[in-house]
């Protein structure tokens, strides 16, 4: 059976290195990039399952490519990991239908079952923010 295919978009690479080992078990690594417009290219030429991206990249964020991303390809999944907490950024990524939003601090507890949930047609959201953001609607 083949195994989802897992995009990374993060412009550390000592945190893609992490977020590859955590998901490299369960799913196959489709590539690594390091912005926004890149992460365009890539998902339009390997078309992974889900991207798991962050959201503050050099050129292009990572919510502005997952935007268009989602547009082009509506069943692509997304897992946002960032560090940010606001509460406009969580509620723009729950726009965008079935997604996940882990805090970084948050990913060695999260990140697999974020992927797996949105795999599943789920909307996940990382613990700290889901005590944060209760009133936000869940899919």
């Amino acid at each position: 059976m083949k195994r989802p295919g897992v995009m990374l978009v993060e412009d550390n690479p000592a945190v893609a290195r992490q977020l590859q080992n955590l998901l490299a078990n369960e799913f196959d690594i489709t590539g690594w990039v390091d912005n926004g417009l890149s992460m365009l290219g890539l998902a339009r030429t390997t078309l992974p399952d889900v991207i798991v991206t962050d959201i503050s990249l050099p050129g292009m964020d990572g919510m502005a490519a997952a935007e268009i991303l989602c547009q082009e390809r509506p069943e692509l999944r997304i897992v946002f990991i960032t560090v940010h907490t606001d509460t406009s950024l969580v509620q723009r990524a729950l726009r965008l239908g079935e997604c996940g939003y882990v805090l970084k601090a948050d990913a060695g507890e999260d990140l697999l079952a974020a992927v797996h949930g949105v795999l599943a047609g789920s909307t996940y959201l990382s613990r700290s923010i889901a005590g944060h953001e209760g009133r936000l609607t869940r899919g």
